[in-house]
């Protein structure tokens, strides 16, 4: 049985076996699938993808993107979270009417299940999860409705919803959660961060950790990142107490310079659908030997 991930985080001598966390799932999709291939139809077929996915890279964290599940729900039914909204409606409803279907609760139930019994307690399984703001936008903008203005407090409601989704998983050994913020920092509001408790209570109530995927250029000071077990950034060189996540996947696709870890740093590395097999693997090599 996996425990929550911050177990295997580096400590401040740089020792734990978490050293190379990998957002992987849009290179290996194209790679084993195709363009078009789709692993969320059951959890026996995304258990046939993954299990090949995770093998060919190995990484120290399996992580499962729990908003492509829910994109590829929405695009086999086309038109149902639109017409299941009235004209008038505040700006998380979209995002609920998206997260309370049972059908992909079930799939991603059966999912984690799955995947859960390969690991075998050997790596952490993580759930990616857009931010609140962020999947809020992005469900409206599903819907068609691309000029709501969203508020500090929309984002809340929209973490009460996340927190939902996250209690369906609860009997499951889930080692954490990985908030994902858009990646232009003009679309994050540091202050967001504080409207997280739903989702913060969750995450401590089942013994999970959290982690939080930082926009490319934000630099919140470390006060704002203490609900955090670790927090992923290119340009942050202080996390606070938390784990601090180098993201360095400019360097990987270019296969420039990256500088050694130290302390309490790992290497988070999102994977170019684009970059060629045998760059990804020597790059991959490159990251556990340095």
């Amino acid at each position: 049985m996996s425990g929550p991930f911050v177990e295997r985080l580096p400590d401040a001598a740089g020792k734990g076996s978490i050293r190379v966390w990998l957002k992987s799932s849009a290179y290996t999709r194209r790679l084993l699938l195709g363009e078009a291939g789709d692993p969320w139809v059951s959890g026996a077929h995304y258990l046939a993808y993954f299990s090949q996915a995770h093998g060919l890279l190995r990484p120290d964290v399996a992580v499962l993107e729990v908003g492509d599940l829910y994109d590829s729900w929405n695009a086999a039914h086309s038109g149902e979270l639109a017409e299941s909204l009235g004209k008038r409606r505040k700006p998380a409803t979209a995002l609920r009417k998206l997260l309370e279907a049972e059908a992909p609760r079930k799939v991603l139930a059966e999912v984690v299940e799955a995947v859960l019994a390969h690991l075998r307690g050997q790596t952490p399984l993580v759930l990616s999860i857009p931010s609140p703001r962020r999947w809020m936008n992005h469900a409206n903008q599903l819907t068609g409705s691309t000029d709501i203005e969203l508020t500090s407090d929309d984002a809340e409601d929209a973490a009460m919803y996340l927190a939902d989704l996250m209690r369906s998983v609860s009997a499951f050994s889930v080692s954490g959660v990985l908030l994902e913020e858009a990646r232009d920092a003009a679309n994050f509001h540091v202050e967001d961060l504080t409207r997280y408790t739903s989702i913060v209570n969750v995450v401590r109530h089942y013994r999970w950790s959290l982690a939080l995927r930082l926009p490319n250029d934000a630099v919140p000071v470390p006060e704002a990142l203490v609900d955090f077990d670790a927090v992923i950034s290119p340009v942050i060189e202080s996390a606070g107490a938390a784990a601090l996540g180098r993201d360095i996947s400019a360097a990987f696709a270019t296969d420039a310079a990256i500088a050694p870890l130290s302390g309490r740093q790992f290497y988070f590395a999102e994977i170019d659908p684009g970059l060629r097999p045998e760059s990804v693997l020597e790059a991959v090599a490159r990251l556990r030997g340095g």
